[in-house]
């Protein structure tokens, strides 16, 4: 799959997740607006038979004037107005009619008035803690305040049922659930306000069951998607590497079989087989070609055996500095013939290790084989060691190439080779550094790597003193 077809799918997948989030919250948000509408229902039929219970309360104490009735239209009549006809009759004045007409609010028992207020909202269903007061039209203020009279205009209503010290007054003063109190065809002398510090979040905890379901589904696409693209791009990466893999390995093999095809013919060659010097030369040559592509077949096995784990440590006592000088002897050839140089720097002092004395060679050659090849002009090369309480370090440093912050997260990885530009002269199938860990992990010991494009790399390995078989 191409980056192209990648970039589709992941746009496809998110516009599809971010869709069916935004459809949720919808979703949501209309069943929580339905509860508000349910609610505000409920409230309005409590504070109206709050008003019913209040206008009885009246009529039975017959309080200060006869009580005002409505009428069918919902207005009041009769007594209201006979106090209308009575007042007008004296040629009262408005102030003095508001004022008389204000203390049918002050007659209301605050004590009566949450007891009403309470068993209504039970009734209702509503279980949620309020505040609640009887707000005066002719004062501009709240004459009785959570169940006790207010005489101040300026007051704060104290909360006794939100389970607060204090609320904002301007809550009370500007909430939507109210009723007007003994209203005529014109005015009314107050209101019965209610309101609900904790509305939005009763609201919102009614919806919580789909909320929650919502969350874990749409958690578990997000995973699945981001696991699946995760997966695309890994077998992308897979597949490059591999064919990477296998262009590398058809060019290793291509010279080898040419140089053998070549030799091969030289003998055969009627001028050649009789000169028994170049048979031999060219059969050499023949030997020396198939023992190279031996060992690159070698590379190959040896890490399909490490990757299934089909393999026993031969493990046997062998000092390390002594295997680092041979292996330093043996890359001098080719470092020395580039004007390089290595450096030793052996310190530690406990230097004989229970290990597999071929593998670890194995890695060391490897590792300066890298350096080696990863320098670009005059290779130098140092190797040290030093001793910690359960083992040995090798670093081995160079000064080439170094590596970017996105190849260090991958050298270890099969097949995987840093890339050199359009430069072709490093040579290898990208199993060196995947073998160095393989083995190392094997040890119970540990690789690590570090690296700065353009001023070289560095490796250090940790090997236990006592290195148990692998299973």
């Amino acid at each position: 799959m191409n980056r192209q077809s990648i970039i589709v799918i992941i746009v496809i997948m998110t516009l599809a997740l971010i869709g069916t989030s935004v459809i949720q919250f919808l979703w949501i948000k209309r069943s929580v607006d339905l509860q508000e509408k349910s609610f505000q229902t409920k409230v309005t039929e409590a504070l109206n038979n709050v008003h019913e219970e209040i206008i009885d309360y009246q009529e039975s104490t017959k309080s200060i004037l006869q009580l005002p009735h409505y009428n069918s239209k919902g207005s009041l009549s009769t007594g209201f107005e006979s106090f209308q006809s009575k007042y007008a009759a004296q040629k009262i004045n408005d102030l003095t009619y508001k004022s008389r007409l204000n203390k049918y609010l002050d007659n209301i028992p605050p004590e009566k008035l949450g007891t009403w207020l309470s068993n209504e909202m039970e009734n209702q269903g509503i279980y949620i803690p309020y505040d609640y007061g009887i707000y005066s039209n002719e004062t501009k203020s709240f004459s009785i305040i959570n169940g006790k009279f207010s005489f101040q205009s300026n007051e704060k209503p104290q909360s006794s049922s939100a389970g607060i010290e204090q609320l904002d007054g301007k809550n009370l003063y500007e909430s939507e659930y109210k009723v007007n109190l003994f209203p005529n065809e014109t005015e009314s002398p107050g209101q019965l306000k209610v309101y609900f510090p904790n509305k939005v979040a009763y609201l919102w905890k009614t919806s919580w069951v789909s909320m929650v379901s919502s969350l874990i589904f749409t958690g578990l696409i997000l995973f699945c998607f981001v696991y699946t693209i995760n997966t695309i791009l890994f077998q992308n990466k897979v597949s490059e590497m591999k064919t990477d893999f296998i262009n590398n390995m058809t060019h290793e093999f291509k010279t080898p079989i040419a140089t053998i095809s070549l030799a091969t013919d030289s003998i055969n060659n009627p001028k050649i087989i009789g000169n028994a010097d170049k048979v031999t030369r060219f059969v050499n040559i023949i030997k020396q070609e198939n023992r190279r592509m031996l060992g690159q077949v070698e590379k190959v096995l040896q890490m399909a055996q490490l990757e299934k784990k089909d393999f026993q440590l031969k493990v046997t006592e062998f000092d390390m500095h002594d295997m680092i000088k041979t292996a330093a002897e043996n890359s001098r050839l080719k470092v020395n013939k580039r004007d390089g140089t290595i450096k030793l720097n052996l310190e530690a002092t406990k230097t004989r290790i229970m290990a597999d004395n071929n593998h670890i060679s194995n890695v060391i050659h490897n590792l300066l084989d890298n350096a080696e090849k990863y320098s670009k002009e005059i290779p130098k090369i140092e190797v040290s060691t030093y001793n910690s309480d359960k083992g040995i370090h090798i670093k081995i440093a160079d000064k080439g190439i170094g590596m970017s912050k996105e190849a260090l997260k991958n050298i270890f990885e099969k097949f995987y080779r840093v890339h050199t530009g359009n430069l072709h002269d490093v040579k290898g199938f990208g199993l060196g550094l995947s073998y160095v860990k393989a083995i190392v992990n094997a040890h119970k010991g540990d690789v690590k790597v570090e690296s700065e494009l353009g001023e070289g790399s560095s490796f250090t390995i940790f090997l236990p003193f006592y290195a148990s078989n692998s299973d």
